[in-house]
């Protein structure tokens, strides 16, 4: 199955500093050596993989700051499967994350052989979140070679917004989180769409997500397990 995740990791991949006073980003860990998981789950709700994060390379800029985090993504057995690396960036009141974080581990284990060539608009996230707030879409398009053959795929993340705010309990802790919904449109061949729903809190980042199929099904679901720096 084909899942984006902001994500996953983002996903995904939305943990603050504790201290985010002292960063230009408020919703990512723009210092050295904190490390992250955040756990998926399929329908079912049992583990589909656990993906580490590590942050490196925090550097100052001219506009703000730039930051490098590293990840390791295990299978349910916590095998590792696959490691890349994802850069984020922090201009102003605006926290901006590689395009390429819209794919997720899943399908670049899948597709981890094959020539794969990737362009996009990076995904947007403001300091600052309140409810009925429209956030930037973001987009991703691929071409993969596979045996003299060529594929294209696009991945589209628009009707983004938040809608709420809700107190989400984790293994990570307790969070007061405002909550984030968007539309999926991925189209390869055919076209296929979702939606997705994340619960993001001040100085922590993402604590949950759900994604949806077209009928409003619950596919996967992923989980903020632990933090420390």
């Amino acid at each position: 199955m084909i899942r984006t995740t902001i994500s996953f990791f983002l996903a995904f991949l939305y943990v603050a500093l504790g201290n985010a006073q002292d960063s230009c980003s408020k919703y990512y860990p723009f210092e050295e050596d904190v490390k992250f998981q955040v756990t998926t789950y399929d329908n079912k709700n049992k583990v589909s993989a656990i993906v580490d994060y590590k942050v490196k390379d925090v550097k100052a800029t001219d506009s703000g700051e730039t930051a490098t985090f590293f990840t390791s993504v295990k299978d349910k057995k916590e095998k590792v499967i696959m490691e890349s690396q994802i850069g984020i960036s922090c201009a102003g009141e605006v926290v901006s994350m590689d395009f390429t974080s819209l794919m997720s581990p899943q399908f670049m284990q899948q597709y981890k052989d094959i020539d794969v060539k990737m362009s996009g608009t990076n995904l947007d996230l403001p300091n600052n979140l309140s409810v009925g707030q429209q956030l930037p879409d973001a987009d991703l398009q691929m071409n993969m070679n596979m045996a003299g053959m060529s594929m294209n795929m696009n991945i589209h993340i628009l009707n983004r917004k938040v809608v709420g705010e809700e107190t989400v309990t984790t293994p990570a802790g307790t969070f007061d989180c405002s909550i984030i919904t968007y539309d999926t449109e991925l189209k390869m061949g055919m076209k296929q769409q979702n939606s997705s729903k994340q619960w993001m809190a001040p100085g922590v980042g993402l604590v949950k997500q759900e994604d949806y199929n077209k009928k409003g099904k619950l596919m996967s679901s992923s989980l903020l397990t632990s933090f420390s720096k």
